[in-house]
Protein backbone atom coordinates (compact mmCIF):
# COMPACT_ATOMS: atom_id res chain seq x y z
CA UNK A 1 0.00 0.00 0.00
CA UNK A 2 1.75 3.51 -0.78
CA UNK A 3 2.48 5.83 2.16
CA UNK A 4 1.41 9.20 2.51
CA UNK A 5 2.43 11.89 -0.12
CA UNK A 6 5.44 13.73 0.74
CA UNK A 7 6.96 16.99 -1.06
CA UNK A 8 10.60 17.31 -0.51
CA UNK A 9 11.84 20.97 -0.33
CA UNK A 10 15.46 20.78 -1.14
CA UNK A 11 17.98 23.20 -1.00
CA UNK A 12 20.56 22.49 -4.21
CA UNK A 13 23.09 25.21 -2.20
CA UNK A 14 23.54 23.04 1.24
CA UNK A 15 26.64 21.63 1.57
CA UNK A 16 28.03 24.04 -0.57
CA UNK A 17 25.82 23.03 -3.78
CA UNK A 18 26.66 18.99 -2.76
CA UNK A 19 23.02 18.24 -1.56
CA UNK A 20 22.08 18.71 -5.97
CA UNK A 21 23.90 15.81 -6.22
CA UNK A 22 21.71 13.71 -3.84
CA UNK A 23 18.37 14.43 -6.03
CA UNK A 24 18.72 10.70 -7.75
CA UNK A 25 19.48 8.94 -4.45
CA UNK A 26 16.59 10.84 -2.23
CA UNK A 27 14.00 9.95 -5.37
CA UNK A 28 15.41 6.18 -5.32
CA UNK A 29 15.20 5.78 -1.69
CA UNK A 30 11.45 7.38 -1.62
CA UNK A 31 10.22 4.73 -4.03
CA UNK A 32 12.12 2.08 -2.58
CA UNK A 33 9.93 2.81 0.56
CA UNK A 34 6.94 3.15 -1.85
CA UNK A 35 6.38 7.17 -1.10
CA UNK A 36 4.24 9.16 -3.29
CA UNK A 37 6.16 12.49 -3.72
CA UNK A 38 7.41 15.05 -5.39
CA UNK A 39 11.02 16.91 -5.25
CA UNK A 40 11.21 21.00 -5.55
CA UNK A 41 14.25 23.04 -5.34
CA UNK A 42 14.65 26.15 -3.84
CA UNK A 43 15.87 28.73 -5.83
CA UNK A 44 16.64 31.99 -3.40
CA UNK A 45 16.57 32.51 0.40
CA UNK A 46 13.31 32.47 1.71
CA UNK A 47 12.11 29.90 -0.86
CA UNK A 48 11.45 26.75 1.39
CA UNK A 49 9.47 29.01 3.23
CA UNK A 50 6.44 29.25 0.26
CA UNK A 51 7.17 26.25 -1.21
CA UNK A 52 6.04 24.65 2.81
CA UNK A 53 2.96 26.83 2.13
CA UNK A 54 2.07 25.38 -0.99
CA UNK A 55 2.56 22.49 -0.03
CA UNK A 56 -0.18 23.07 2.80
CA UNK A 57 -2.36 24.58 0.59
CA UNK A 58 -1.83 21.36 -1.92
CA UNK A 59 -2.36 19.15 0.77
CA UNK A 60 0.64 17.75 1.34
CA UNK A 61 1.15 15.54 3.95
CA UNK A 62 4.07 15.54 5.14
CA UNK A 63 7.18 18.01 3.75
CA UNK A 64 11.04 16.36 3.88
CA UNK A 65 13.64 19.07 4.37
CA UNK A 66 16.81 18.63 2.55
CA UNK A 67 19.28 20.84 3.30
CA UNK A 68 20.89 21.56 6.44
CA UNK A 69 19.86 24.08 9.89
CA UNK A 70 19.32 27.24 7.44
CA UNK A 71 16.48 25.51 4.88
CA UNK A 72 14.87 23.85 8.75
CA UNK A 73 14.16 26.98 9.56
CA UNK A 74 13.45 28.79 6.44
CA UNK A 75 10.48 26.03 6.48
CA UNK A 76 9.91 27.35 10.22
CA UNK A 77 8.36 30.09 8.91
CA UNK A 78 5.17 28.87 7.47
CA UNK A 79 4.51 27.63 10.84
CA UNK A 80 3.53 30.60 12.24
CA UNK A 81 2.07 34.15 11.17
CA UNK A 82 3.70 37.88 11.02
CA UNK A 83 2.04 38.46 14.51
CA UNK A 84 3.67 34.91 15.94
CA UNK A 85 0.72 33.03 16.13
CA UNK A 86 0.82 29.48 15.40
CA UNK A 87 -0.13 27.85 12.49
CA UNK A 88 -1.49 24.21 11.52
CA UNK A 89 0.43 22.41 8.52
CA UNK A 90 1.82 18.86 7.08
CA UNK A 91 3.96 16.76 9.36
CA UNK A 92 7.81 17.52 9.24
CA UNK A 93 10.60 15.20 8.30
CA UNK A 94 14.20 15.83 7.78
CA UNK A 95 16.81 14.42 4.81
CA UNK A 96 20.01 15.90 6.34
CA UNK A 97 22.17 17.05 3.48
CA UNK A 98 23.46 20.59 4.78
CA UNK A 99 26.79 21.89 6.44
CA UNK A 100 25.55 21.95 10.27
CA UNK A 101 22.60 19.48 11.40
CA UNK A 102 22.45 20.35 14.66
CA UNK A 103 18.40 19.45 15.16
CA UNK A 104 19.32 15.94 13.43
CA UNK A 105 21.71 15.54 16.54
CA UNK A 106 18.50 16.62 18.97
CA UNK A 107 16.28 13.74 17.00
CA UNK A 108 18.76 11.13 17.52
CA UNK A 109 19.56 11.10 13.41
CA UNK A 110 22.45 10.42 11.52
CA UNK A 111 23.26 11.79 7.92
CA UNK A 112 22.41 8.13 6.77
CA UNK A 113 19.64 8.59 3.52
CA UNK A 114 17.83 5.52 4.02
CA UNK A 115 17.26 6.17 7.63
CA UNK A 116 15.95 9.01 6.75
CA UNK A 117 13.11 8.15 4.42
CA UNK A 118 12.41 4.70 6.34
CA UNK A 119 11.25 7.16 9.63
CA UNK A 120 9.26 9.34 6.82
CA UNK A 121 7.47 5.63 6.28
CA UNK A 122 7.52 3.87 9.63
CA UNK A 123 8.39 6.83 12.14
CA UNK A 124 6.06 7.63 15.09
CA UNK A 125 4.03 11.16 14.60
CA UNK A 126 6.36 13.24 17.26
CA UNK A 127 4.62 16.64 18.77
CA UNK A 128 7.36 19.08 19.07
CA UNK A 129 7.76 22.22 20.17
CA UNK A 130 7.59 25.86 18.40
CA UNK A 131 9.51 28.83 19.64
CA UNK A 132 8.63 32.25 18.50
CA UNK A 133 10.93 35.16 18.45
CA UNK A 134 10.04 39.33 19.13
CA UNK A 135 13.35 40.97 18.50
CA UNK A 136 14.29 43.85 16.54
CA UNK A 137 15.48 43.58 12.98
CA UNK A 138 18.46 45.49 11.56
CA UNK A 139 16.47 47.73 9.84
CA UNK A 140 15.02 48.86 12.74
CA UNK A 141 11.11 47.76 13.60
CA UNK A 142 9.80 44.55 15.30
CA UNK A 143 10.20 41.29 13.54
CA UNK A 144 9.19 37.56 14.52
CA UNK A 145 11.07 34.53 13.50
CA UNK A 146 9.96 30.76 14.59
CA UNK A 147 12.42 29.08 15.25
CA UNK A 148 12.51 24.40 16.17
CA UNK A 149 16.06 24.32 17.38
CA UNK A 150 17.68 27.20 18.81
CA UNK A 151 18.02 30.79 19.33
CA UNK A 152 21.13 32.88 21.25
CA UNK A 153 22.39 35.98 21.73
CA UNK A 154 25.63 37.83 22.44
CA UNK A 155 28.74 36.07 21.08
CA UNK A 156 26.86 33.81 18.85
CA UNK A 157 25.05 36.19 17.53
CA UNK A 158 28.54 37.72 16.33
CA UNK A 159 29.95 34.49 15.48
CA UNK A 160 27.17 33.65 13.29
CA UNK A 161 27.59 36.41 10.98
CA UNK A 162 31.32 35.95 10.76
CA UNK A 163 30.88 32.51 10.03
CA UNK A 164 28.21 32.34 7.54
CA UNK A 165 30.99 34.94 5.45
CA UNK A 166 32.91 31.11 5.84
CA UNK A 167 33.25 28.89 2.62
CA UNK A 168 30.73 26.04 3.91
CA UNK A 169 32.66 23.03 2.49
CA UNK A 170 34.58 23.41 5.58
CA UNK A 171 31.49 22.05 7.18
CA UNK A 172 29.38 23.54 9.67
CA UNK A 173 31.94 22.65 12.79
CA UNK A 174 34.80 24.32 11.08
CA UNK A 175 32.54 27.34 9.86
CA UNK A 176 31.29 27.91 13.40
CA UNK A 177 34.73 27.46 14.67
CA UNK A 178 36.47 29.47 12.18
CA UNK A 179 33.85 32.33 12.70
CA UNK A 180 34.01 32.05 16.57
CA UNK A 181 37.81 32.92 16.66
CA UNK A 182 37.25 35.95 14.64
CA UNK A 183 34.49 37.03 16.49
CA UNK A 184 36.95 36.68 20.07
CA UNK A 185 39.27 39.30 19.19
CA UNK A 186 36.89 41.53 18.57
CA UNK A 187 33.79 40.93 20.68
CA UNK A 188 33.45 42.32 24.36
CA UNK A 189 30.83 40.94 26.86
CA UNK A 190 27.66 42.55 26.76
CA UNK A 191 25.66 43.87 29.72
CA UNK A 192 21.84 42.25 29.64
CA UNK A 193 18.83 42.10 31.77
CA UNK A 194 17.35 38.67 31.75
CA UNK A 195 13.93 37.46 32.73
CA UNK A 196 12.41 33.92 32.57
CA UNK A 197 8.90 33.52 33.14
CA UNK A 198 8.22 36.93 34.11
CA UNK A 199 11.01 36.66 37.05
CA UNK A 200 14.42 38.64 36.75
CA UNK A 201 17.09 35.98 36.36
CA UNK A 202 20.15 38.15 35.29
CA UNK A 203 21.28 41.27 34.98
CA UNK A 204 25.40 41.61 33.65
CA UNK A 205 27.71 40.92 31.45
CA UNK A 206 27.51 38.26 29.79
CA UNK A 207 29.66 36.12 26.67
CA UNK A 208 26.83 34.51 25.65
CA UNK A 209 22.87 33.49 26.40
CA UNK A 210 21.41 30.42 24.72
CA UNK A 211 17.53 29.66 24.38
CA UNK A 212 17.06 25.84 23.58
CA UNK A 213 14.37 24.24 22.29
CA UNK A 214 17.02 21.56 20.76
CA UNK A 215 20.28 20.42 22.51
CA UNK A 216 23.07 21.42 19.78
CA UNK A 217 24.47 24.37 18.08
CA UNK A 218 27.26 26.05 16.10
CA UNK A 219 27.75 22.30 14.07
CA UNK A 220 27.65 20.18 16.95
CA UNK A 221 28.21 22.17 20.57
CA UNK A 222 25.73 20.37 22.69
CA UNK A 223 25.31 23.97 24.82
CA UNK A 224 21.84 22.40 26.16
CA UNK A 225 22.23 18.62 26.62
CA UNK A 226 19.07 18.35 29.08
CA UNK A 227 16.61 20.09 26.57
CA UNK A 228 13.94 18.06 25.01
CA UNK A 229 11.83 19.57 22.24
CA UNK A 230 8.99 17.70 22.98
CA UNK A 231 8.71 18.67 27.17
CA UNK A 232 6.97 22.24 26.52
CA UNK A 233 10.02 24.35 28.18
CA UNK A 234 12.81 25.87 26.90
CA UNK A 235 16.58 25.37 28.42
CA UNK A 236 18.29 28.48 28.92
CA UNK A 237 21.82 28.39 29.39
CA UNK A 238 24.00 31.48 29.90
CA UNK A 239 27.82 31.77 29.54
CA UNK A 240 28.57 34.92 31.93
CA UNK A 241 31.33 36.87 32.05
CA UNK A 242 33.95 35.09 30.81
CA UNK A 243 37.11 36.39 29.71
CA UNK A 244 38.53 34.33 25.61
CA UNK A 245 41.01 31.87 27.24
CA UNK A 246 37.98 30.87 29.87
CA UNK A 247 35.66 30.54 26.95
CA UNK A 248 38.55 28.40 24.71
CA UNK A 249 38.96 26.17 27.46
CA UNK A 250 35.41 25.64 28.40
CA UNK A 251 34.85 24.63 24.72
CA UNK A 252 35.69 21.23 24.78
CA UNK A 253 33.36 20.81 27.66
CA UNK A 254 30.53 21.67 25.61
CA UNK A 255 30.82 19.55 22.68
CA UNK A 256 30.29 17.22 25.14
CA UNK A 257 27.41 18.85 27.10
CA UNK A 258 29.77 18.89 30.32
CA UNK A 259 29.92 22.38 31.05
CA UNK A 260 26.95 23.04 33.19
CA UNK A 261 29.07 22.82 35.93
CA UNK A 262 31.56 25.48 35.28
CA UNK A 263 32.31 28.87 37.01
CA UNK A 264 30.18 31.24 35.03
CA UNK A 265 27.49 29.03 33.86
CA UNK A 266 23.98 29.21 35.07
CA UNK A 267 20.89 27.35 33.86
CA UNK A 268 17.71 27.68 33.72
CA UNK A 269 13.76 26.64 32.22
CA UNK A 270 10.71 28.45 31.21
CA UNK A 271 8.54 28.46 28.88
CA UNK A 272 9.25 32.79 28.15
CA UNK A 273 12.66 34.69 28.03
CA UNK A 274 12.90 37.98 27.63
CA UNK A 275 16.49 40.14 27.35
CA UNK A 276 17.74 43.55 26.98
CA UNK A 277 21.07 45.31 26.98
CA UNK A 278 21.41 47.15 29.68
CA UNK A 279 22.76 50.43 27.75
CA UNK A 280 20.90 51.60 25.07
CA UNK A 281 23.45 52.28 22.72
CA UNK A 282 24.93 48.67 22.80
CA UNK A 283 23.94 46.56 20.12
CA UNK A 284 23.76 42.50 21.26
CA UNK A 285 23.55 40.45 17.92
CA UNK A 286 20.99 37.49 17.99
CA UNK A 287 21.28 33.86 16.35
CA UNK A 288 18.71 32.13 15.33
CA UNK A 289 19.31 28.17 14.02
CA UNK A 290 22.23 29.29 12.37
CA UNK A 291 21.11 33.02 11.15
CA UNK A 292 21.80 36.29 11.96
CA UNK A 293 18.42 38.53 11.52
CA UNK A 294 18.90 41.22 14.13
CA UNK A 295 19.46 42.10 17.92
CA UNK A 296 18.11 43.13 21.08
CA UNK A 297 15.67 43.31 23.36
CA UNK A 298 13.90 39.97 22.29
CA UNK A 299 11.05 37.75 23.83
CA UNK A 300 10.92 34.43 22.76
CA UNK A 301 8.03 32.09 24.15
CA UNK A 302 7.38 28.35 23.38
CA UNK A 303 4.07 26.68 21.72
CA UNK A 304 3.83 23.32 22.63
CA UNK A 305 3.22 20.56 20.21
CA UNK A 306 2.98 22.94 17.51
CA UNK A 307 4.71 20.55 14.72
CA UNK A 308 4.64 17.34 14.31
CA UNK A 309 7.71 15.30 12.99
CA UNK A 310 7.87 12.31 11.73
CA UNK A 311 10.94 10.37 14.00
Amino acid sequence: MAGPKVRVILNPTAAAGSALGKVGDIEAALRRYDLVHEIVLTRTRGHATELTRAAAADGVEIVAIAGGDGTVNEVMQAYVTPEGTPIAGPDLALIPCGAGGDFKRTLGMSSALDEAVARIRHGARKPVDLGILRYVAHGGGDAVRAFVNMASFGLTGQVVALANETPKWLGGRASFFAGTLRAMAEYKNASVRLKVDGAAWHEGPVATVAIANGRYFGGGLMIAPHADPADGRFEVVMLGDLSRRELLGLTAKIYRGAHLAADGVRVASGVSVEAEAVHPWATVLVDVDGEQPGKLPLRATLAKGALTFRA
